[in-house]
């Protein structure tokens, strides 16, 4: 395979992982969201925390950020990178968890991964945390909304898409 698009590719259309090591370490941030479906009295109980399991939001927030530190070792093509801040916010309606995770870093390859697999953990606590109530929840809708830095610069989805 010679196709150079394909940046993940040896020559011989082997995996590898790309060399950054020439790139100038720059302030990238990356912003993803997803949702956790839920029954309209799950989302009450996570509203109100009466949740038995505990705080929910508060031990999503916690996975998130720990996922974020971690993404490297879930996702082998990723480079580690120096995570300098974390942010994971909640928006509540009426039958969903909206979650939203913000990470920014100074370093050679952007942090768009660290933020969905913080998105994605957070969303999978959330539903750990009220399985016992609610098996009909769902996760979905996980995508990167933002990015800023590196040679392509800055992106942002067109809420219409």
């Amino acid at each position: 395979m010679t196709d150079r698009s394909l940046s993940h590719l040896d020559p011989f259309g082997g995996s590898r992982m790309v060399d950054v090591s020439p790139k100038e370490a720059t302030l990238r941030r990356a912003l993803a969201r997803c949702r956790v479906t839920m029954k309209p009295e799950t989302t009450a109980k996570v509203a109100t925390n009466a949740i038995t399991k505990g705080d929910v939001l508060a031990a999503a927030r916690v996975a998130g950020i720990q996922a974020a530190k971690r993404t490297a070792d879930l996702v082998p093509m990723c480079h580690p990178v120096l995570v300098g801040s974390v942010q994971i916010d909640f928006a509540i309606g009426d039958d969903y968890v909206e979650v939203e995770a913000k990470v920014e870093a100074v370093d050679r390859t952007g942090v768009e991964m660290e933020s969905m697999t913080a998105c994605a953990v957070a969303a999978l606590t959330v539903y750990d945390m009220c399985k016992n109530g609610d098996r009909t929840m769902s996760i979905g809708q996980l995508m990167l909304w933002e990015k800023t830095g590196g040679s392509s610069g800055m992106w942002k989805r067109d809420p219409e898409d």
